[in-house]
This record gives structure tokens, sequence and C-alpha cells, in this order.
């Protein structure tokens, strides 16, 4: 199946990471290339980038569409081990980052991952068809407490504990293996005035989602490790498309930017932290208008930018 190249906040990236033609720069999260595409159009001599993704498709297809650039080192990884990533690359320092966190456009549209609640398929989820834990095994194995706490946490779902104790009453009866066998449970544990409130499955999708891909245990390390390898003035990007992500990277660039912890009424700083970052987004950047018209995905999309210091 072709990968849609849909790259949410082009420009605004591009322009966040403020590239150096010599530079070297690491898509976290490639995709269908379509970021990397236009961080290479700006390099020259000995730029380079590295380009990162759990999913084998994606390296795929981003290799048909950079084809023409030589400069590029695809890894088929996660960007949680950025650290090592750089390491087996000889690489010591670099001049940007990028992160694009959530499901690619390609793995929504590709019914068969088991993403998307509009479409019906296997129960996966998983960003990286190599890993063991799948959208099957939490939904069937998962404790009704269990999922009680990933629904309500990671979903920010109101009605958890009655999804949770209708797929448990469920899946008793058999098992759960199909998106709209989920979504199935989801409505009927959403009382019908509240149905009409966006599609019942979003919220639960994403929790299980979340779950699957170990998305929010794998931030803090990974933009603490990136900032690490940055060279003075060196920019990190993240975009994130749901208000659990935004405000991890939000706390994460406060406390790097202000790491001090002395109590409020000392006059002067004794426990010598020093800031890290300079936040350079002090309100994150959102789609424009046309973007959000032409994309509707991209509606939730918010980018945070710092520079090390």
């Amino acid at each position: 199946m072709e990968f849609k190249h849909v790259s949410v906040l082009l420009n605004e990236c591009i322009e966040a990471l403020d590239i150096k033609e010599n530079g070297i720069y690491v898509d976290c999260t490639m995709g269908g290339g379509g970021h990397s595409l236009e961080i290479l159009k700006k390099l020259k001599g000995t730029g380079k980038l590295i380009g990162i993704d759990q999913d084998t498709n994606a390296i795929a297809a981003a290799k048909e569409r950079l084809k023409d650039y030589e400069n590029v080192t695809y890894v088929h990884d996660n960007f949680y081990n950025i650290d090592s990533i750089l390491e087996t690359l000889e690489i010591e320092k670099v001049d940007g980052i990028l992160m694009d966190l959530g499901v690619s456009s390609h793995q929504l549209d590709e019914a068969e991952r088991g993403f998307s609640y509009m479409r019906n398929a296997p129960l996966d989820m998983r960003m990286n068809r190599e890993s063991s834990l799948s959208a099957y095994d939490v939904v069937n194995n998962y404790s009704e407490e269990e999922l009680y706490r990933i629904i309500k946490e990671y979903g920010e779902e109101r009605f958890a504990k009655r999804i949770a104790q209708f797929i448990a009453e469920r899946r008793a009866k058999k098992p759960l293996e199909t998106t709209f066998e989920l979504v199935d449970a989801i409505t009927a544990a959403i009382p019908a005035k509240f149905r009409r409130e966006g599609h019942p499955g979003k919220r639960t999708f994403q929790a299980i989602r979340i779950e699957v891909n170990r998305e929010l245990q794998i931030l803090d390390k990974a933009i603490r490790d990136s900032i690490e390898r940055l060279n003075p003035k060196g920019r990190i990007a993240v975009i994130t498309f749901h208000s659990l992500e935004d405000r991890e990277i939000k706390n994460l660039f406060k406390e790097l930017e202000d790491p001090c912890n002395c109590p409020k009424d000392f006059p002067v700083c004794v426990c010598g932290k020093k800031p890290i970052i300079k936040i350079k987004t002090k309100k994150p950047i959102i789609p424009s208008d046309e973007e959000m018209a032409e994309n509707s995905r991209s509606r939730s999309a918010k980018l945070r930018v710092a520079e090390k210091l």
C-alpha cells in the first residue's frame, strides 16, 4: 500500500529547526519522509540526516521518497534509543532533532494495522510490528481494573469504568478480536445522549494505542537524551497530538529551562543547577486554518521548540 505523505506543520518545523547547511539532523519519526525531505533540501556539503522509525513500512517508503539523496542514514529502531543509535553511528552531537509523535497517516489508512476505529481489522495497533504486545492482548488479557486505569488515564474518558466493565463482560463470552467488536462494546457502554460528542471509540482507541506502544513512558528519557546530544544552539522540535503528550513536553521543557530547586525565598541559588535549554515557543505553534481544512488529522497538533544553551 502506498504511504501517504501528509506532513503536519511542515513549514513551521523546518523554520523552527533553523537548519545549518553543514549540520547533522535527526528525524526521530520518519514516517513517509515528508519532514525529512524538506530538511535534506536545505543541507549541503557535510550536512547529513539520520532518519529513525520503528515501522519497516515507513522506512521503505522514506527510502523510495528520498532516493535522490545520499546523505541519509536509515535506522529501524525506536527513538527511545536515540543515545545508543548515535553512539553506534559514532556521532557525538547533532544540530537539530525533530519528533512527530502519534500515528502516521499511513498507519491509520492501512486498515489491517488496527489503529482506526473507522475500519474493521484485527486488534493490533503496534507501531513496531516486531513487538510482542498488541491491542488484542491489552483488550483480552488485562484485568478490568487495569483496563479502567488505562482508559481513564491515557484516554481521559469519563465513561472509562463502564467501558472496562462492558469489555470484560463481552470477552468472558468470547475474545474481542476486531476493531469493530471493540467499538461495539465501547458504544454500548456510553449512554446514548453522550455518543453525539465525536466518535465513541476515539478516546479508548487512543488509550489502548498509547499502552501498546508505551508512548508516554518513552518520552521523558527520549527528550532528555536528545537534548544531551544537541550542540549548543541546536534545536529540538516536538509535535504532539493529544493533551497528555503536550503536557509532558511542556513540563519537561520548563524543568530543563529552570532546573533550580532551591526554596523560592532563597536570595541566591545554592543547588547549582543551571538552565540547559531556552524555550523558543512560549505557547505551542498550531496548524493554520488552511492546513486544518486540508488535513483534519492536523487539528490537534501542537509544536513546541527549545534551543540548547
